[in-house]
């Protein structure tokens, strides 16, 4: 049979922890920064899928194709490392500075491709900045200004306390789907695990950092009412720290504690 046991789903989260942690920074940053296109590609279908039905769900279901492609062509996502890699530093096989480059290295890549995919998806949809309004068009700068302006208008507390809320559960929900893809060893198994709990995130519209590196600048870009510090502060940042919480404390530590088989 495909089907993984939780404690040898344990063991492979810390071999990958261990192996992103291992990796060159020049595959570090490849990785991570194909990883942004693949998401983006996928959220854009999401969106023109949302956009055209007015159906959420519908968008939600076509999304996981994205990280369905990250996992299979073990490719860096941040949020992912957030749970993975300091499981391997606290079983000791990394050490602190491979996280820290992990880490730092990853969210460089995502940064570059994040804008890189989203300048030219802003030239296709604008065709070249000629055009200002399209179904696709204005469900980024939607979706940009959404994230973005919908919290600031809450004040500081609130605002920054939702989009950190936001952040946490919804890499609750991505963990679980990355960890979800080591229960099989098929191909089909993997794809299958993984699809709800990430359809879940984006039809919950909870937020997800790497996704929003791509999806809020590209907002920008076609003409968002938003800045650049209206980016980081009221989403970029808090959303990342809640992903970190989400990721290690709700489903890494709690997966790596419940079923670790100490030799």
């Amino acid at each position: 049979m495909s089907y993984v046991s939780p404690p040898d789903v344990a063991e492979d989260m810390l071999e990958q922890g261990t192996s992103k942690a291992e990796l060159s920074t020049f595959q570090q940053l490849l990785r991570s920064t194909f990883a942004v296109f693949i998401l983006g590609g996928a959220t854009a279908m999401a969106i023109q899928a949302t956009e055209e039905t007015g159906i959420g769900l519908v968008g939600a279901l076509v999304f996981p194709l994205g990280l369905t492609v990250v996992v299979l062509l073990s490719m860096e996502l941040l949020t992912g490392n957030f749970a993975l890699v300091p499981l391997a530093v606290l079983e000791g096989r990394a050490k602190l500075s491979g996280l820290l480059r992990s880490f730092g290295w990853v969210l460089a890549g995502h940064v570059i491709g994040g804008l890189l995919c989203a300048a030219l998806f802003a030239a296709l949809l604008t065709e070249f900045w000629t055009i200002d309004s399209g179904l696709l068009l204005n469900g980024f700068i939607e979706s940009a200004e959404e994230n973005t302006l919908r919290y600031q208008q809450m004040g500081a507390v609130a605002g920054i306390g939702l989009a950190l809320l936001s952040g946490i559960l919804c890499n609750w929900l991505v963990v679980l789907g990355v960890v979800m893809g080591m229960t099989s060893t098929s191909t089909t198994g993997k794809i299958m695990a993984l699809w709800l709990p990430i359809a879940a995130f984006f039809y919950l519209g909870l937020e997800h950092a790497v996704v929003n590196l791509f999806v809020i600048p590209a907002g920008m870009f076609m003409g968002a009412d938003v800045s650049i510090a209206d980016w980081w502060i009221w989403n970029q940042i808090p959303v990342l720290i809640g992903n970190l919480i989400g990721g290690l404390v709700l489903l890494g530590l709690p997966v790596y504690l419940a079923y670790r088989q100490k030799q």
